[in-house]
């Protein structure tokens, strides 16, 4: 059973949220939240395996919620909602930790799947959407580029092989288009992926693109050669 925090200003949408989440046998809605400082005390009191997080909202908003969902409870997974598919803060919420992000005019059977995904580990965002938003907001983040000088320190720890896995995942690759492009099989991309994440901290995919972005590795004067399958 996958357990599941709404959190919303609008108390008519978490009860439409709730009504879609209660018709699936696997899934259990364990608690509901007005605001970013009230699912703090949700996320402590609960231990959602999801939080499904509204972005704008009065007090402390979704980005600040998520941020310190992330570091204080790992074990609870953030799916953040936006109105806008390119949205600086939904974009924000993803640096800030979050698993991914839906529009909330998906259909409910999006909804049921995103939280089903982000439960299992997996980002719900495609790569490519994910570049697309960098290629738009590098140039305002506060800390780290593509134009940054000197080498990041994060990248110490991986290996060169894995520093070619982390380039290709930042350009929206995926293991299938790794192992063509490095001459490998999936069985070892997944290894070196695996690898990728625990050195970098990284939670999964969505994360270690905006890592590649930080360190300098991708940005918008990528070659576009390196580009695996196009952008």
């Amino acid at each position: 059973m996958t357990t599941v925090l709404l959190v919303d200003d609008q108390a008519l949408v978490r009860v439409g949220f709730r009504l879609v989440l209660e018709s699936e046998p696997d899934l259990e809605v364990v608690g509901e939240a007005s605001d970013g400082r009230v699912a703090l005390d949700q996320v402590a009191a609960l231990g959602p395996d999801v939080v499904v997080m509204d972005i704008r909202m009065p007090g402390m908003d979704g980005i600040e919620a998520t941020r310190r969902i992330v570091a204080d409870h790992p074990g609870s997974r953030v799916l953040v909602l936006t109105t806008f598919d390119v949205d600086d803060l939904a974009f924000g919420a993803l640096r800030a930790g979050a698993s991914g992000f839906l529009l909330k005019s998906a259909e409910p059977g999006e909804l049921v799947d995103a939280i089903r995904t982000v439960a299992a580990g997996t980002a719900v965002v495609a790569p490519r959407v994910l570049r697309r938003m960098l290629d738009l907001f590098a140039p305002h983040l506060p800390t780290g580029s593509a134009a940054a000088p000197g080498p990041d320190p994060r990248l110490g720890a991986l290996t060169p092989r894995e520093l070619d896995v982390l380039r290709l995942i930042g350009v929206g690759a995926s293991n299938a288009e790794i192992a063509a492009d490095l001459v490998v099989s999936e069985t070892t991309v997944k290894t070196h992926v695996g690898n990728v994440f625990a050195k970098l901290g990284a939670r999964d995919r969505v994360q270690a693109v905006i890592i590649a972005y930080e360190c300098g590795l991708v940005g918008g004067t990528t070659d576009r050669s390196r580009r695996v399958g196009g952008a």
